[in-house]
Formats: structure tokens, sequence, C-alpha cells
């Protein structure tokens, strides 16, 4: 328990049934979100779990595909890290509530892969990228 509370992504070289360790789980996941990676399947899919792994990165990528449709569970996500939109179920990519949420999260929308990528999964998400991107043909030809 000591090693996942320190580095939580030492959760990779627990033995499958301490991946599955509500407990062990949990102190890793709060201590680095990523850590989810590498739970098991059930705690990956336990909504509190995720809230509390999104918390602390982009964790969002290694929850289920429900929890990744789980307007609550995104909605933080994207609130803490854009990018987290990328592996949002594609009906949430098209809210305007979590595209919003996304919005003011960090500079990732002056990054022009990421808007790229974004644009890929709902196009009206061009209006939230930097002025710079908005001017790139590039970009609003995607869009």
């Amino acid at each position: 328990l000591g090693a996942v509370r320190q580095h939580g992504r030492s959760l990779r070289f627990a033995s499958k049934k301490l991946q599955a360790d509500r407990d062990i789980v949990s102190a890793a996941v709060r201590e680095d979100g990523n850590a989810l990676r590498f739970a098991s399947a059930e705690l990956r899919a336990d909504r509190e779990m995720v809230l509390a792994a999104v918390h602390k990165g982009r964790a969002i990528k290694y929850a289920s595909a429900e929890l990744r449709a789980d307007r609550e569970v995104v909605v933080s996500a994207v609130s803490k890290d854009a990018r987290a939109f990328l592996y949002a179920s594609e009906e949430l990519c098209l809210d305007s509530g979590v595209v919003f949420a996304a919005n003011g999260s960090d500079k990732s929308w002056h990054d022009r892969q990421f808007v790229l990528a974004a644009i890929g999964k709902n196009g009206e998400v061009l209006q939230h990228a930097s002025a710079e991107l908005r001017d790139d043909k590039d970009v609003v030809l995607e869009a």
C-alpha cells in the first residue's frame, strides 16, 4: 500500500489480485490518476474510482466505455484536462456542455494537433481553438 501511495503507477507491478483490490487501487489513483490503467476491468468500470482518477490525470482513457459515455465523469475529466475530450464517447463530444467544460480547462486549444483531433470528433469545437488556429486554413477546412 505504501508503494502506490507514493507512486501510483507502481500498481503495474502488483499482482492481479491487488490490481482488483479497491483500497489499493483507490490509493494509487488518488496519487496518480493514470494508475487506473493498471486496475482491474471491474475497477475501471467503477464510477467512484474513475471520478477519483480523473481528478489526478488524463485517466478517462482507461475508463470503461460506459463511463466514457457518462456525462458527469466526462465533464469532470475535461474540466481538469481538455485532452480528455478525445476519449469521451462520440455522443458526449457533441454535447455543448462537455465542449464548454473542456474549453476553459487548459492551453490545449492552442495545440494544433489536439485541435485537429478534437475537430475530428466535433467540428464545432473550432470555436474554442486559439485565434491563431482559427486562422489556419487547414484547421478550418478540417472542421
